[in-house]
């Protein structure tokens, strides 16, 4: 692709966009999201604001189109053992530190939180107890699997390689493929594929690919196709499943506009005049935002539990939001900011170091078996 030897552009907006996501997902779980941590129903808590931060459920399909987008774009122009050290880089030390901060606050400061246990914990540092078979420590660590899963997805496409006619095919079948696997009850395509959240991938990576054709009709239409496909998946999936969380209920099309206009924002983020925005601060609110959403969860709930009987819900949610914040950028600060260099430069070494001995070891067996035959 052309822009594989260029250097990649910063869409600030798009970090603007990610922490609106988590702020909206932290909204949800704090205010509408029913829980026993209030004292009583969270609706009568909030009344006037839980229907509209129940939506803040979706910000979910928010965060998979961006990193459609974003993933892809950090995949052109890089070997595969560089995109490999890059992601590891950047998910593990954060999702490491969320773990263990949530791990010891249920197993030691409140256990009455959750019923959790170190094992659990233990296979949660793998990032891989959805194959295990292990329950989550928390229970936002769900989307970093189907993140897992399109990392990988990516980086088969990456070994394959990469042209922008090769991601117009595969973003309008991809979804349709994992549709048909879904209707026809076939687990295991299902599970790698994800029709519920294929088609949000699938238009981020369009999204794309119109950077340098902001015109391209069928780029357009595949995008029509994804908007379609991720607004009746939700509507019949996360949507649903808010509905019973919350106890409240929303027309189909409310789903349908959310859905449509998650895919507006980000395609104004970074095919509009808006992209060129260069307010640095937004890079900061971004970089809180992996471990704001991994760690608010039960933190949030922790202190709203401690506090909410002394003082008026509003303090209480702004504290409870604040402590959150505040433990985030501790993570950034003092852990994600040393220790992703580090991983990334040692992973990026380390599977560098083995592909010159490998090609050597090959090349030597092949002079032997020659000489043999």
């Amino acid at each position: 692709m052309n822009r594989a030897t260029q250097a990649k552009p910063r869409f600030r907006l798009l970090d603007g966009l990610r922490i609106f996501a988590a702020l909206a997902v932290v909204l949800y779980h704090f205010t509408a999201r029913e829980n026993p941590y209030w004292g009583r129903p969270v609706v009568d808590v909030f009344p006037d604001f839980a229907p509209v931060a129940a939506f803040g459920a979706l910000g979910v399909q928010l965060f998979f189109i961006i990193s459609g987008f974003v993933i892809l774009m950090s995949a052109t122009g890089r070997s595969i053992g560089d995109y490999v050290a890059s992601r590891a880089g950047r998910l593990l030390p954060g999702y490491w530190a969320g773990v263990l901060l949530t791990g010891g606050l249920l197993l030691v400061v409140w256990p009455e939180g959750a019923d959790i246990s170190i094992t659990q914990v233990l296979a949660n540092l793998t990032m891989l107890q959805t194959p295990l078979g292990v329950q989550h420590v928390d229970g936002v660590y769900w989307t970093l699997w189907v993140e897992l899963k399109f990392y990988v997805l990516i980086g088969v496409f990456m070994m394959l390689g990469i042209t922008k006619l090769r991601i117009l095919t595969v973003s309008i079948l991809w979804p349709v493929v994992a549709a048909i696997a879904e209707a026809a009850e076939n687990n295991l395509l299902s599970e790698i594929l994800m029709p519920d959240y294929a088609p949000l991938f699938a238009g981020g990576m369009l999204l794309f690919v119109l950077l340098e054709n902001r015109r391209n009709f069928v780029c357009w239409f595949g995008i029509l196709i994804n908007v379609a496909l991720a607004a009746q998946q939700t509507q019949t999936g996360q949507f649903r499943r808010m509905e019973e969380i919350t106890g409240l209920s929303f027309p189909s099309v409310a789903c349908w506009i959310v859905v449509a206009g998650c895919f507006a924002v980000v395609a104004a983020a970074t095919l509009t005049r808006l992209s060129r925005l260069s307010w640095a601060g937004l890079s900061f609110a971004g970089a809180l935002t992996y471990p704001l959403y991994l760690i608010h969860e039960y933190f949030g709930w922790w202190i709203i539990h401690l506090i909410q009987d002394a003082l008026p819900p509003g303090i209480t949610l702004f504290l409870a939001t604040s402590v959150c914040f505040g433990l985030a950028w501790a993570i950034w600060k003092y852990i994600e900011t040393p220790l992703g260099p580090l991983i990334r430069r040692n992973v990026s070494s380390g599977i560098s170091s083995l592909a010159p001995r490998q090609a050597a070891s090959l090349s030597a067996g092949g002079d032997e078996s020659n000489r043999d035959g």
